[in-house]
């Protein structure tokens, strides 16, 4: 009951059931209707035949009643009393009256002097007129009725005649139910038998296609269940052949893998390259706080100074790259870029090139993100700049379009054009030969590409106009 294919099958079953079942009645009501129609149709035909009889003035004896077995007829007249019958008929129920003996006065005849009183029945609209039949449509009702000792349901149209002489008669006039009941009854017993079947074929078709649809389904979540067990990573799901959602469910996971192996690989590769970079430091300090334990007088106090500052930015870039791969939101704070890189500038007192400073007046360059973190990023450009720069830095800001742009720019030997998108790897140093105190530990133009992404913009590098690395960050103005 749990499973996917049990719960289809039961609920297309449970579907089909509810519409035969709407649709048998509504068949059912339907062909009761229409035989029911048929035997109002007999009997109105009957009861006509026999009222036309009597308003020509057929005496009662002589009137022909046809098919008297299958049309039974009941005529009473205006005060109710039977005037006439069928020759077998024996009960009814149904009619106005259960009486199927005539009575014995029920031969009346207009009397002299009540010319006045009939010529006001003929005047009554509700009447038909001497020698005519009703041409209003006859009432019907159901009953029953006796012919010799066979008792069956019939449909009783009454249909009223008056006579020659005045007399308004009413002709009960039925017409058999049987054939609507066999009817009825065939095909409800033959749906009722074929509803069963038909809704097993349902669950088994059901069962059997949604067996055949999830089967790739089950192929993926073993192939997902070896992956975790054996972590390999390189693994991919089957991809089905067809184009249903399920072959896209199948991309989607091998999307979703390639995206994983690429995630965990760059993170075994973090983690080599920090304990790399981490263990030179450390190895320093160690050996020279040894020797100091020996030979104090021997103690390196600017070199150790200098490994534990190294230490102390490494653990902090390793930190912030940590909590951005974390997903870390930026934050919606209005920084002022001319203002921040102002203010960045001002505090590089002790650098060995004087950094110089192009931001308009008047401009406005409102930013939306974190300000220790757009801080981060511009101090990084400038210590790259520092580190390759012959003579010159400079720094610009600018409004770029819909954004902001803010340009580092310095005139030492730049960046080749194959290694442009290389240097914003993480550990990654163009120069291999120069010492790591010189050329830092490869994170700070990771870092700024990382959060400049963040922020919904982008860092690139280019040629500068003064010959070396121009490195522009663009950032989106607040909506």
């Amino acid at each position: 009951m749990r499973s996917v294919r049990a719960r289809a099958a039961i609920g297309a079953t449970l579907v089909v059931a509810v519409a035969l079942v709407a649709a048998g009645l509504a068949v059912l009501l339907v062909l009761r209707a229409n035989l029911i129609d048929q035997a109002d149709l007999q009997a109105e035909v009957a009861a006509r035949e026999v009222a036309g009889q009597l308003a020509t003035g057929t005496p009662y004896d002589d009137l022909e009643l046809d098919d008297e077995e299958d049309h039974p007829v009941q005529v009473t007249d205006e005060e109710g009393r039977v005037v006439i019958v069928s020759k077998d008929l024996r009960a009814v129920t149904g009619t106005g009256t259960s009486g199927v003996t005539p009575a014995p006065s029920a031969s009346p005849s207009l009397r002299d002097g009540d010319d006045d009183a009939d010529d006001a029945d003929d005047d009554d609209g509700s009447r038909p007129g001497r020698g005519e039949v009703s041409s209003d449509d006859p009432d019907f009702s159901d009953g029953t009725a006796t012919v010799d000792s066979t008792t069956a349901d019939y449909r009783f149209a009454a249909v009223e005649a008056t006579t020659p002489d005045g007399v308004t008669l009413t002709v009960y006039a039925g017409a058999p139910l049987a054939a609507e009941q066999e009817a009825v009854n065939t095909v409800r017993g033959a749906m009722l038998t074929g509803l069963p079947l038909l809704l097993v074929v349902v669950a088994g078709v059901t069962w059997l296609v949604t067996r055949r649809a999830l089967r790739p389904v089950e192929g993926i979540r073993r192939e997902l269940a070896a992956i975790t067990a054996s972590e390999d990573l390189a693994r991919r799901v089957p991809e089905p052949g067809s184009r249903d959602e399920i072959a896209a469910l199948a991309r989607t996971t091998n999307e979703t893998l390639t995206v994983l192996e690429a995630s965990v690989e760059r993170q075994r590769r973090f983690v080599a390259d920090a304990s790399h970079e981490l263990r030179s430091p450390i190895a320093s300090l160690r050996t020279q706080l040894e020797v100091a334990e020996a030979h104090p007088e021997l103690l390196d106090l600017p070199g150790a100074v200098a490994d534990t500052v190294r230490l102390q930015v490494l653990a902090a870039d390793l930190l912030l790259l940590a909590r951005l791969d974390a997903g870390e939101k930026p934050g919606s704070a209005t920084v002022e870029l001319g203002a921040l890189v102002r203010e960045e500038v001002s505090q590089r007192t002790g650098d060995r090139i004087a950094v110089s400073v192009e931001v308009p007046q008047g401009g406005a360059f409102e930013v939306n993100g974190s300000r220790g973190q757009l801080s981060r990023v511009i101090g990084n450009l400038l210590d790259n700049a520092q580190r390759h720069a012959e003579g010159s830095v400079a720094v610009s800001v600018a409004a770029d379009g819909r954004g902001v742009r803010v340009e580092v720019r310095d005139d030492g030997a730049g960046v080749p054009e194959d290694e442009r998108e290389r240097i914003f790897e993480r550990f990654v140093r163009l120069d291999d030969a120069r010492s790591r105190d010189d050329g830092g530990a490869g994170l700070g133009l990771a870092i700024a590409r990382d959060v400049a992404s963040r922020h919904g913009g982008t860092l690139t590098v280019g040629r500068a106009a003064e010959g070396g690395a121009a490195f522009r960050l663009w950032l989106p103005r607040p909506a």
